[in-house]
């Protein structure tokens, strides 16, 4: 094999190794942004939950005191 020869397919090679890494790497950022999505979300839903559970616990409360006006408020 010539010398040449050689160097051309060093280079191929190593323009398939880059290649496979470009490729796992956007894989991997493509998963971690997906990831990123979906925990954004979740928190998302989990602070929509307690912000409905707050003002359902607050209306609760304001009920309560309309109900017993002889208790001593503390606004």
């Amino acid at each position: 094999m010539s010398s040449a020869k050689k160097d051309e397919d060093a280079k191929t090679e190593a323009s398939n190794s880059s290649d496979e890494l470009t490729v796992v790497v956007e894989e991997l950022l493509n998963s971690l942004s997906n990831k990123f999505t979906t925990v954004s979300s979740e928190i998302f839903a989990k602070m929509d939950e307690m912000s409905r559970r707050l003002d359902n616990l607050e209306a609760a409360l304001r009920a309560n005191e309309e109900k017993a006006p002889g208790s001593p408020s503390k606004t």
